[in-house]
């Protein structure tokens, strides 16, 4: 467990204090294209993973829908985290590729454009599971704004979130 300094460190420049949301931004990528590049490169990376179909109107339904289970470790009401994912996809253009048992693949078609919008998302991220920021070794607004949007191994918000863990990202 991290010490106070270097806890508030880690929520700077925010503190306890919630700043809101991340902007919604104009979409110049349609999402749904942006997901089945994602979901291309996806498998490419991993050949061995499978399929499964759940019936939803969405992605982040289908979380409910299927019982994910991958934030137990934070909170065990699946439907809280799909109504998050629910506005990142109205907002960010967030589409679910890809689910494991304690993953979350999204890829996002309207990623943060500057520091400050990532300070916001890296907040939501916080508020969604802070086991992304307590475990995490570097500055976590940088690394979604160096973040390879396109490569499903290299995102956030963008690629892959784990409960509990660390995102997987570029230097």
């Amino acid at each position: 467990m991290l010490d106070a300094d270097k806890r508030r460190a880690v929520t700077a420049p925010f503190g306890q204090t919630w700043p809101g949301l991340a902007p919604g931004r104009e979409m110049t990528t349609n999402p749904d294209q942006l997901a089945a590049e994602f979901a291309q490169a996806f498998l490419a990376d991993r050949p061995l993973t499978r399929l499964g179909l759940v019936a939803a109107a969405s992605g982040a339904e289908a979380l409910t829908a299927a019982g994910w289970a991958g934030p137990c470790n934070y909170d065990n009401d699946t439907a809280k985290f799909s109504a998050i994912v629910r506005d990142w996809e109205h907002r960010l253009g967030a589409r679910v590729v890809a689910v494991g048992f304690s993953t979350l693949h999204l890829s996002i078609a309207a990623p943060p454009a500057n520091e400050h919008e990532a300070l916001l998302v890296a907040a939501e991220h916080f508020a969604f599971c802070p086991d992304n920021i307590w475990q995490g070794s570097r500055p976590y607004a940088g690394r979604i704004r160096r973040a390879d949007h396109r490569r499903p191994s290299l995102g956030l918000l963008v690629g892959l979130i784990r409960f509990p863990g660390t995102l997987v990202h570029p230097g």
